[in-house]
């Protein structure tokens, strides 16, 4: 059997232990396993321009321990049908012909596709076509609710979290306040986990609207108190006075977020008189090898995909529920992300440790 694999969308660490634990359980049925370079846009290669590798678990040992990926990916080209938020558009109909002329050239009879929501909804339209489809869910936002968790996240509260600790001692030193800026377009999960792991003064994400006023009035109630340095972690997604803070206006697609650190830094550093800084993390985040956990799940990821495809559950996407991986269906999958609860017990834990969310709780 002749089976592909492709990365799509942004990277994130883990991706290359989805690669290695996909190549090595479909070794160990004889299968031959494509890696498509750049995302979708192998799946128009040339006989005289392949844009693809034979993967073997030669080529691939150890690769789940390094960052980015060894195929590639891309969020744009001839496959993006994400227009706008939560609006669809099209594959045209030649790039459709295209790579249905490349899948029925090299015999490929099941694609693994690696990706979000926008990936995993253009893996179900390449289905309609013909090409039976298997899903792995990837963000390191944590923002699927069809999956506990997704390999990436915690690699990136790690790096939030280490970045906080190092900015605390410079902050202290200074008595000055750091505006942390991390990514989180809907969901706060990043923002919230590494904000109570680095014992941050205040954070403020997405699912929790907040007032200025009262992060002002909080940080001024620490300063009171002798608190020589205040941490603010804020995602990317918070809204500020109901509005996000873009980078461009003009972006086609949706919108690319980031600037709100600079924005809420200026504000308080005005209302409070503390000397202010911002440190906006963006693709570190996204950078670097996986941490362990990562490592695991990524490679669990992978070889339960070949699982799914030995027992043609195509249209699937593997998921993490409990301690085992189980599937759900793709375009289930798609429709529901995964928020920060207000009321969860991971915010009430950070509210008891005297964390201000901006609210009036």
């Amino acid at each position: 059997m002749n089976i592909g694999i492709l990365n799509s969308g942004g990277d994130c660490p883990g991706l290359n232990a989805v690669i290695e634990g996909a190549v090595g359980a479909a070794a160990r049925q004889g299968w031959t396993v494509y890696g498509f370079y750049d995302g979708f846009e192998g799946l128009l290669s040339e006989p005289d321009d392949p844009r693809y590798e034979i993967l073997t678990p030669e080529s691939c040992r150890n690769i789940r321990s390094m960052g980015g990926t060894i195929l590639g990916t891309v969020n744009k080209g001839n496959f993006a049908i994400k227009v706008g938020v939560g609006q669809k558009g099209k594959i045209e109909d030649s790039v459709l012909a295209k790579t249905k002329a490349t899948v029925e050239r090299l015999h490929i009879e099941a694609l693994i596709v690696v990706g979000g929501d926008g990936s995993q909804s253009t893996a179900l339209l390449l289905s309609e076509i013909g090409l039976p489809v298997v899903g792995v869910p990837k963000t390191i936002d944590n923002d699927l609710e069809a999956t506990d968790v997704t390999f990436g996240f915690n690699s990136a509260v790690e790096v939030v979290t280490e970045a906080i600790d190092r900015l605390r001692t410079t902050a202290c030193a200074h008595q000055r306040m750091m505006v942390v800026e991390v990514m989180g377009r809907h969901a706060g999960w990043i923002a919230l986990q590494s904000g109570i792991a680095g014992s941050a003064d205040v954070i403020l994400i997405p699912e929790i609207p907040f007032e200025l006023d009262n992060v002002i009035a909080a940080i001024k109630q620490r300063k009171a108190k002798g608190q020589r340095e205040i941490i603010v972690v804020v995602s990317e997604g918070a809204m500020l006075a109901n509005e996000l803070v873009l980078i461009d206006g003009q972006t086609k697609g949706e919108v690319r977020l980031g600037g709100i650190g600079n924005v809420i830094a200026h504000k308080l550093e005005e209302a409070t008189n503390i000397e202010t800084r911002v440190c906006v993390l963006g693709h570190t985040q996204r950078g670097g090898s996986p941490c362990a956990y990562d490592r695991i799940l990524g490679t669990r990821f992978g070889s339960h995909a070949i699982k799914l495809i030995l027992e043609k559950q195509f249209s699937n996407m593997v998921a993490l529920k409990g301690t085992e991986i189980v599937s759900v269906p793709i375009e289930v999958a798609v429709k529901t992300l995964n928020l920060v609860d207000p009321n969860c017990q991971l915010v009430q834990t950070a509210r008891d440790l005297g964390v201000c969310f901006g609210d009036n709780k």
